[in-house]
């Protein structure tokens, strides 16, 4: 394998995070982005992934709580933070009424 073979799997597209970037998938996404922004992380098929979160899912009921935790915890194409970081800013208790 050269290199030019092997700098080709790194190549982004425009509005792409780079490599080694883990963020929520814009493009290759069904629920959240998750799936497609792991499988791109990792460099395989997004199908697999999603695979094995559906297994999580059905075998150990950890999967749901996973996957929304990285829904919260990983940001999406072109954000630079994460939805957790949105809700944490929020004041607590009941906002006020506008007259």
């Amino acid at each position: 394998m050269n290199t030019t073979t092997a700098d080709a799997g790194f190549a982004t597209a425009a509005g792409q995070p780079q490599a080694g970037q883990l963020r929520r998938s814009g493009d290759d996404k069904m629920l959240a982005g998750v799936a497609g922004g792991i499988a791109r992380y990792l460099n395989t098929d997004v199908t697999l992934v999603r695979i094995i979160i559906a297994a999580l899912v059905l075998f150990t009921g950890a999967g749901a709580a996973l996957y929304v935790a990285a829904w919260l915890l990983i940001p999406a194409d072109g954000d630079d933070q994460p939805v957790a970081r949105g809700v944490a800013r929020r004041p607590p208790g009941p906002r006020p009424l506008n007259a």
